[in-house]
């Protein structure tokens, strides 16, 4: 039996693959022991635990960014959440660590080095975070989800996505969707989506042109997110939601989206072939742009910046575009050409060449 610790999360970008890869693991040697380390206040605490996998926790360790009380305290911290990880992986017989980034990882990294066990990374962004910029240095077995990545011995392996958005059948669950959602069969779908935070300004913006958009023939099925601050303002074809549950079943019925970069959303995207608009999230450290630069240059979505995203450029761009139905038909197939859908194998392969190395 192989026992396997995956660490990571804090959002849903290193949560999903996570349990994806767990997932995979768990079905190809039903034997297989799967541990995940994270922390009590990421998505994992409730996602983890929900999935059937055991959660092992650490304190939230946020890395300094400036001299304070809490970059003096850091340092003894992390080495006592190195030891926390080290005495896991003894007492449990770890076999490899498998890290995706988050809190809980550069720990878990530092602990697998120590220790000796095999080391195995996924980056899901384009651009790479703190953790795992540190783990790479350890370890030749580093899997990223975009091609270009800048960590050191990356290998493409894509996104490893959630088995309902791996296996979908779009077309066998159209009527499904249909049902889901109350939406009419006779027209293309667009979908809005700013993840489960909400996107302001999608959300305003598609609001003040729902009229003008559903005129054009489409519908639109709006899943606002964050706090639910717009209301239903009652138009024909524009189905307004705070959150989904079913987003495969939303993925079938679209046509068309408008969303944030996101990680997972833009490799979603491509593996099913949904061309998009993609506006990214303008805090940070820029990473959303990065995630969007494949598919977009390869002609599967179209970037704009969240302060040019405004009623005006729905007038002169989304609804000049919408209306041309080859067009969008051509966008499709190269968001999909972009996609992968097997990126759970490819990871889950590169972690048994982490095990037995040539």
């Amino acid at each position: 039996m192989t026992r396997y610790l995956l660490a990571g999360g804090g959002t849903a970008g290193h949560v999903n693959p996570l349990l994806a890869v767990a997932d995979r693991l768990r079905r190809d040697d039903p034997s297989a022991e799967v541990i995940v380390l994270g922390t009590k206040e990421g998505l994992e605490a409730r996602l983890v635990p929900a999935r059937g996998y055991e959660l092992a926790t650490i304190p939230k360790l946020p890395f300094p960014r400036r001299p304070n009380a809490a970059a003096l305290r850091f340092p003894g911290e992390y080495r006592r959440a190195i030891r926390t990880v080290g005495a896991l992986i003894r007492e449990r017989g770890v076999d490899a660590v498998v890290g995706f980034g988050g809190y809980a990882a550069a720990p878990a990294y530092s602990a697998a080095r120590k220790a000796g066990v095999p080391l195995v990374l996924h980056e899901a962004n384009a651009r790479p975070g703190l953790a795992n910029r540190l783990g790479a240095r350890y370890t030749p077995f580093v899997g990223v989800a975009f091609e270009g990545t800048s960590l050191p011995h990356a290998r493409f392996v894509g996104m490893p996505l959630r088995i309902e958005i791996e296996e979908l059948d779009r077309a066998a669950s159209r009527d499904a969707a249909l049902a889901e959602f109350g939406l009419s069969a006779d027209r293309p779908t667009l979908l809005v989506t700013g993840g489960s935070l909400g996107a302001r300004r999608l959300n305003t913006t598609i609001a003040e042109r729902a009229r003008e958009l559903t005129a054009a023939g489409w519908q639109v099925l709006h899943i606002q997110g964050g706090r639910g601050e717009l209301t239903d303002p009652g138009i024909e074809h524009y189905r307004l939601l705070d959150y989904c549950d079913r987003m495969d079943l939303a993925f079938a019925l679209t046509d068309f989206a408008v969303a944030r970069a996101g990680a997972a959303t833009v490799c979603e995207f491509a593996a099913l072939g949904i061309p998009a608009v993609y506006v990214p999230f303008p805090i940070g450290n820029g990473e959303q742009r990065y995630n969007a630069a494949g598919v977009v240059g390869a002609g599967g979505g179209i970037l704009v910046d969240d302060a040019a995203f405004l009623p005006s450029w729905v007038d002169a761009r989304l609804l000049p575009l919408l209306a041309d139905r080859g067009r969008v038909a051509d966008m499709s197939a190269r968001a999909a050409g972009a996609g992968v859908r097997d990126g759970s194998d490819r990871m889950v392969s590169l972690i048994r060449s982490g095990l037995s190395p040539a």
